[in-house]
């Protein structure tokens, strides 16, 4: 049977997206957020903020979270992701503008696997 809805990613994070992650919870606390971007000012980078300060859309779909960090990306962001298994990744570099990986000396990136779905 087939699903009318369109697929959207998962997403996982890697042992160096936690280590990050939990530096960003020692300076900045517990009340994280992840939202993919979709291209406007920092690429496709995975931002991080502090749930106060990042308004989430009637459009923002939750696809998981990272650590306990929940991580939301816009639904047209999604749908044209498709099928994709998200990874966010660690690496050394400046992060996002915005994002509070920024000023650590690393950014979060995402990396992307095509899984298929289960065919019935």
């Amino acid at each position: 049977m087939q699903d009318d809805k369109a697929a959207i990613p998962t997403v996982e994070a890697t042992p160096q997206a936690v280590k990050l992650i939990a530096k960003i919870r020692e300076k900045y606390g517990p009340d994280l957020i992840f939202h993919q971007s979709g291209g406007c000012c920092d690429g496709s980078a995975p931002m991080c903020f502090e749930k106060s300060d990042f308004i989430l859309g009637d459009n923002d779909l939750l696809l998981g979270d990272l650590d306990g960090v929940p991580f939301y990306i816009n639904q047209d962001q999604g749908e044209r992701w498709g099928q994709s298994h998200l990874i966010i990744d660690a690496i050394d570099g400046n992060g996002g503008m915005f994002s509070l990986d920024n000023g650590t000396g690393q950014r979060f990136l995402t990396r992307s696997e095509i899984c298929a779905l289960p065919q019935e």
